[in-house]
């Protein structure tokens, strides 16, 4: 199968990531980790905006009832509804500015920051962490609850990176992007267990980072230097492969109306010669049909 890849947003994110579509809002969700900022496209009135975090942010996901929950540098915050400024860049350095904040959990690690995050069918927020050295051992896996309580499901990660569920919320999919793997865990709504190998990504063909799960069960992993998106079926078949023209693909999330469309962001961080879309969000028109995402219950 041939995909054709559209523009959605033209960009120079530096590691541009997290695509999320905001049912609500009908708009999408993504960031610039190092760029510290949250941005949003919406696909139909091509209405941007821009808005900028005091730290790098990791993710930054909807809340039920509006706002946004960010995973940020020391901890998980609360945006309150409002606050958005609008450009007609995405790169416009004169937008600034959230709703009123609140730290839902703050956890201080020096040279720790926060990366991928995901919100899982009971709207608990799961949040991960690596190290800027990216040492092994140095990240984490958290499940933030609503009401701000945190567990650390995992404490021996390197990049924490794509996690999602299938659709009838009994598996849990995560990528530790250097172990090249894209694991699964058994769900039990809250906790997680019977971690094993649903796929591995072989050297030369990138690493596996950002991951959607679409509405067949099947998991799409954006490859960092592997300048694709592949889909593996729930038994770790690959079934499909999306080539992409920029190195550097982060994340993957389906939206639209239909959520038929697949959004793929990408960064030009570290790269000596990026590609003239790299750090832009580029689309897949009817590439899958996803899930309904849901939204922070906090």
């Amino acid at each position: 199968m041939t995909y054709a890849y559209e523009v959605a947003v033209q960009a120079e994110a530096a590691l541009g990531e997290g695509p999320t579509w905001d049912a609500d809002a009908q708009r999408l969700i993504w960031i610039d980790i190092l760029g510290s900022r949250v941005h949003t496209f919406d696909p139909v009135s091509g209405r941007r905006t821009v808005m900028v975090t005091e730290q790098h942010v990791g993710a930054a996901k909807p809340r039920v009832g509006g706002g946004l929950v960010v995973n940020l540098r020391d901890g998980v915050g609360l945006y309150a509804p409002g606050g958005e400024s609008s450009g007609d860049s995405g790169d416009s350095d004169g937008s600034s500015g959230l709703g009123d904040f609140r730290w839902l959990h703050r956890e201080v690690v020096p040279g720790r920051r926060a990366n991928d995050a995901a919100v899982a069918p009971d709207g608990a927020l799961w949040a991960g962490t690596m190290r800027y050295d990216e040492a092994p051992g140095g990240g984490t896996l958290s499940r933030v609850a609503p009401d701000g309580t945190v567990e650390t499901v995992l404490d021996d990660v390197a990049v924490s990176n794509g996690t999602g569920w299938s659709p009838d919320g009994r598996l849990m999919y995560y990528i530790d992007s250097p172990t090249r793997r894209i694991d699964v865990f058994d769900f039990d709504g809250q906790r997680v267990g019977g971690r094993r190998r649903l796929a591995a990504i072989e050297e030369g063909d990138g690493f596996p980072d950002g991951l959607t799960v679409d509405a067949d069960g099947c998991v799409w992993v954006a490859l960092w230097d592997g300048g694709a998106v592949r889909r593996y079926t729930p038994d770790g078949k690959l079934d499909r492969v999306v080539e992409l023209p920029v190195p550097r693909p982060t994340a993957c999330a389906f939206g639209g109306a239909d959520l038929t469309d697949l959004y793929i962001t990408t960064a030009r961080t570290g790269l000596t010669a990026p590609h003239p879309l790299s750090g832009s969000v580029l689309v897949i028109p009817g590439a899958g049909k996803g899930l309904p995402q849901p939204a922070f219950a906090g």
